[in-house]
């Protein structure tokens, strides 16, 4: 399994919202993007992940491919968050899931009727989880749930802070 990062409040990290960097420097709790204790990154493509922020939760409009999982597995977040794209031939949309668990990364597909591929945000005020890993279900992710409820069922009306 996958060597957890240590995070602490305060700790420098590149915070990512949309199309390209929200902050870059310390990334604390007044940001309004932690989730659980952990950054938020909302990352159009996982891709923009990679070397931003170890152990945080990311949300991407990537498809949960087999490509998309190796720049997952680089990036090193807590949680990763793809769109099922279909799901496709053989579980290709979603088959990022499984093979990330030996790694311990908690994974989850949205379903591609629920938020636009391509768009984090669309992702995080839209998606509704269709696949998780085992990994995720042990954090209490189910088929079903909206995205942000699970994360912060508490959220309010802002799509991005909650507050």
């Amino acid at each position: 399994p996958q060597e957890e990062p240590e995070l602490r409040e305060g700790e420098a990290c590149q915070l990512t919202l949309g199309n390209g960097p929200r902050s870059h420097g310390r990334a604390t709790q007044d940001d309004g993007l932690w989730v659980w204790g952990r950054p938020l990154q909302l990352v159009d493509s996982i891709t923009e992940a990679v070397g931003t922020c170890p152990g945080a939760i990311v949300v991407s409009g990537s498809h949960g491919g087999l490509s998309a999982a190796r720049f997952a597995l680089e990036a090193r977040p807590f949680l990763v968050v793809f769109n099922d794209a279909g799901i496709g031939k053989d579980g290709a949309g979603i088959a990022a899931l499984a093979w990330l668990v030996p790694h311990g990364i908690a994974a989850v597909a949205v379903a591609h009727h629920s938020a636009r591929i391509g768009e984090a945000l669309s992702t995080w005020t839209d998606g509704v989880i269709s696949s998780v890993n085992a990994v995720a279900a042990g954090l209490g992710a189910r088929a079903g749930m909206g995205l942000r409820e699970w994360l912060q069922p508490d959220l309010s009306d802002n799509p991005v802070s909650g507050s």
